[in-house]
């Protein structure tokens, strides 16, 4: 097996994760440590997924650069490093030596060129390498044994893809580079020759070199760009040297130090501690007495050293699977794991069965396989274990990461498993412990709580166009890796169980989460109707419109030009119409919607712009997408709710994303008429919550107006403009009502003077004035936000009403002026995350009544703060009761929660 070398460009990195994670984030003494989170974030996915035999950083060396040398104005128009950045490069820099990895750099030299000699000296040791950096002079360096890594994108990037981006090979990389010039380190290259001219050039002839030899032969239109390829013959020669990489600088590489190996995890858990990442702070904890206890004999030794003895079984004839059988029954709990065809549950066909329920111990059912190897009968093992899983409550109870999965997929073999079976989810119950973690595979909380990894699916089926299927894998590999992954959900329940205990989250785990596992399989299982007709009719008349909308925009224009490309958008909007440049980006004026939104004041194009970008969105996301995505066994579509997503506890929706279906515009709105029951004679019903968020604020600043506006079901956007504006409410004006609900909405998210006023169409300080006005008459509502903040500070995490947590890292202790993005955080996981339990308690309930009553009806969607049902025309009154009564009183509130409910033949006549 091949080693492999990850070298990082370290400073390439660094901006990247700078740049990426803008809210502001302060260690333990008020040290900004954005920087240094996502860094280390970078490094464990480096360390953890990619998984390399050796792993380097490259670095710039304090001295005088060789290239400023050769040419003085060679990045002279870089920026200074902001100054929240700078403190954190020797935070990094002791993160990176806590892991222990070497930092190299060379006198003179950048890190492109430590990272070109040490990829080079790699490749000829027969090593597999990766860089990883964002810079494009490294694709010189591309090669069979040298890759690029995209880190931000996580794909690799080789001569394929270079061909298809540049149309040049790795070794006309620096040529390339030469003719077009690098804006980014102020290299000149050739006036008006832009990426497609030069890859012309360097098909034509070759290289460089020939390009200037014959510049009269060159196949371009433009006598420009001719004349220009002999006046700036020098300079083009002088760029090729600037953009060349070093492969031979005496750089004395220690490749044993490189190899990967522990870090200090004592050192670690110092600094983590010190920048406040809790998490890694505690993972860091975990690893640091795992290390002791094997130090001081918990396990010595080589067999402690290749950690615990493992038995993974295949079953391979009738008597081993019914003895496995009988050893289910008798368990109080189990993991069971299905290996099947597709991600897709409602697609998915079983391939293979793993179960354990004690640690390092699990068995593998195959039930397809290549052919030619011994499998089991699949429906015998269907109908054998069917009582097993769909037995009475004393029956054992089911454990697995993701169970949903596996409900659905046993739902549509025909076993109906009862929820209240479910014990312990450990994605989901480490979700309740750690709502921020980027991830909550099964492979991350491997590596976080058993300190182990686990074998990639791709070592079994591999990627792209030649990966397989899971039955073409062979039964013992598949058995392995089956058995790993049903041995590790079975041990990291337990774990999480007892976290959960600790912490106090289980009761959130057992009676909300859990339970809610049950109700979102049906709700998948059931699935919605489309109408793929309607669909088509909306698609017509959007593809008609585009069409309309692309002559109104050339003809305000004054000319045709592709309204995809930002790059001739800006060209109309900041030089043809002279508009004024509103932000920038690295590669030049902004065209992105916010910006749009403030020219369309100024010019009628930008505002049929931004409806032409909504039309095609909506066009290709829903119109032409969802009749794609019909099963074709249902006739419905089966979204995937997810729990474990949105940091705020709401629920998320994908495959297809049905929470985000426009509702501002008309044909936004449009699409849900595309929504109709899936019996004839049914209707569609929707229940939605009354401005749950401003209720929820009422109850939690106990300010007397607000709470007696709400019992008294009075207009609360008007009682507030009547308030603010010192008016009699009848009296209050549209636009002052208007003006009320975004400030009272906006408070709920910490909205500045300045996004009031961009909302409104006002001035700042109009804004600012509405905003004061507010906290006057309303100072509770600014005591519950102080109070909120002081104890997120102290505690590290805002609280829900069921007592969800978010942890938030970066509130100031001492808060002047507007609130940071943590701030603003903290007190919409309050509101929001408390309205998520609200609605969560809701589904539990109306699900139990209508199981109870044996009402027809069925719940389909959870849109945020609405429930969407179907059920027969007869029974829309009593379901409609229903749901009301179950939804208002789900969780006591000091406000009265009222629920507005609508029925029609399809969505949008239900709303």
């Amino acid at each position: 097996m091949s080693e492999t070398l990850y070298i990082v460009d370290t400073f390439s990195l660094v901006f990247q994760v700078f740049h990426a994670i803008r809210q502001p984030m302060t260690g333990s003494r008020g040290q900004p440590t954005n920087a240094v989170f996502g860094f280390t974030g970078d490094l464990e996915h480096l360390l953890q997924e990619k998984r390399p035999t050796h792993l380097m950083l490259a670095m710039e060396s304090d001295t005088p650069q060789k290239r400023v040398e050769m040419y003085e104005a060679y990045k002279a128009h870089r920026d200074e490093m902001p100054n929240d950045l700078r403190p954190q490069i020797p935070m990094i820099l002791d993160v990176v030596r806590a892991y222990r990895i070497p930092i190299l750099s060379a006198p003179g030299w950048e890190a492109d060129d430590v990272i070109a000699t040490v990829a080079r000296q790699a490749a000829d040791r027969g090593m597999d390498v990766r860089i990883v950096t964002s810079d494009k002079d490294a694709r010189q360096l591309i090669g069979p044994r040298i890759k690029l890594y995209s880190i931000r994108k996580r794909r690799f990037y080789d001569e394929t893809e270079l061909l298809e981006e540049w149309g040049v090979r790795p070794d006309q990389v620096v040529d390339f580079q030469a003719l077009v010039g690098d804006a980014v380190d102020n290299v000149p290259g050739v006036p008006q020759v832009g990426p497609k001219t030069a890859t012309q050039l360097l098909q034509q002839f070759g290289t460089l070199d020939e390009v200037l030899a014959h510049p009269d032969q060159a196949k371009v239109r433009s006598k420009a760009v001719l004349q220009n390829l002999k006046d700036f013959a020098e300079q083009a020669r002088l760029s090729r040297e600037l953009c060349r990489l070093q492969t031979d600088l005496p750089i004395d590489i220690d490749w044993e130090a490189a190899r990967v190996k522990d870090p200090e995890w004592p050192e670690l858990f110092r600094l983590f501690t010190d920048f406040n990442f809790r998490r890694y702070a505690n993972e860091a904890q975990v690893r640091m007495s795992a290390s002791t206890a094997a130090a001081e004999g918990d396990g010595t030794g080589p067999a402690a050293a290749a950690g615990p003895e493992r038995s993974w079984s295949v079953i391979r004839t009738e008597d081993e699977f019914e003895r496995l059988a009988g050893l289910l029954e008798q368990q109080d709990a189990f993991c069971f794991d299905l290996e099947t065809t597709s991600q897709r549950p409602m697609e998915a066909e079983i391939v293979g069965w793993a179960f354990a329920w004690e640690a390092n111990r699990a068995w593998y059912v195959p039930v397809a396989g290549p052919p030619g190897e011994a499998v089991l009968d699949p429906q015998r093992v269907l109908a054998r274990l069917a009582p097993i899983l769909e037995g009475p409550d004393r029956a054992p109870r089911l454990v697995n990461q993701n169970i949903k999965y596996d409900l659905l997929v046993l739902r549509r073999a025909g076993i109906a498993v009862d929820p209240e079976r479910i014990s312990v989810d450990p994605m989901i119950g480490d979700y309740l412990l750690d709502a921020g973690a980027r991830s909550h595979g099964l492979d991350e909380l491997a590596r976080k709580y058993l300190q182990r990894s686990v074998i990639p699916i791709s070592d079994l089926i591999g990627t792209g166009k030649k990966q397989l299927k899971m039955f073409e894998v062979e039964v013992e590999r598949a058995g392995e890796y089956a058995s790993e992954d049903a041995d590790v959900a079975w041990q990291l329940a337990g774990l999480i169980e007892g976290k959960l205990k600790s912490e106090g989250l289980w009761d959130l785990y057992w009676t909300l989460e859990r339970p809610l596992i049950g109700v979102l399989a049906e709700m998948e299982f059931q699935g919605i109707r489309v109408d793929v007709e309607e669909l088509e009719r909306q698609s017509v008349d959007a593809t008609r419109r585009l069409e309309e909308l692309m002559g109104e925009i050339h003809q305000l224009a004054g000319r045709e030009f592709n309204i995809a490309s930002p790059k001739q958008l800006a060209e109309v909007l900041f030089t043809d119409l002279k508009l004024p440049v509103v932000k920038r980006t690295k590669t030049g004026p902004s065209t992105d919607e916010e910006v749009l939104t403030e020219l369309a004041a100024r010019h009628e194009l930008p505002a049929r712009i931004i409806e032409h970008r909504m039309l095609a969105k909506l066009k290709g996301t829903y119109l032409d997408a969802l009749p794609q995505m019909v099963n074709a066994r249902t006739g419905r579509i089966h979204t995937s709710f997810s729990q474990v997503t949105a940091a705020t506890g709401r629920l998320s929706s994908s495959d297809p994303n049905l929470q985000n279906i426009p509702i501002r515009t008309h044909e936004g709105r449009r699409v849900r008429k595309a929504f109709v029951p899936s019996e004839p004679g049914w209707r569609i019903v929707a229940a939605d919550y009354s401005q749950i968020e401003l209720r929820i604020l009422a109850h939690y600043c106990q300010d007397p107006v607000l709470l007696a506006a709400f019992r008294e079901n009075q207009d609360i956007h008007r009682l507030v403009a009547s308030q603010v504006f010192e008016i009699p409410g009848e009296q209050v004006t549209a636009n002052q009502r208007r003006i009320a609900k975004a400030v009272n909405f906006g408070v709920i998210y910490g909205q500045t003077a300045f996004g009031l006023s961009n909302v409104l169409g006002i001035s700042k300080e109009e804004a600012q004035a509405f905003i004061d006005g507010y906290f006057t008459r309303y100072a509770t509502v600014k005591k519950f936000i102080e109070r909120t903040l002081d104890d997120a500070h102290r505690q590290g995490y805002s609280t829900t009403i069921l007592g969800r947590r978010r942890e938030i890292t970066g509130i100031r202790p001492r808060r002047f002026g507007n609130l940071n993005l943590p701030e603003r955080t903290a007190v919409n996981a309050v509101i929001q995350g408390s309205a998520a339990d609200l609605i969560k308690k809701a589904m539990l309930a109306v699900a139990a009544r209508l199981r109870a009553e044996g009402h027809p009806g069925r719940m389909l969607l959870q849109i945020h703060d609405e429930l969407l049902f179907e059920c027969p025309a007869e029974s829309v009154e009593s379901l409609s009761r229903l749901a009301r009564q179950e939804m208002e009183r789900a969780i006591s509130f000091d406000v009265p929660i009222a629920v507005d409910v609508g029925v029609g033949e399809n969505w949008l006549d239900a709303k």
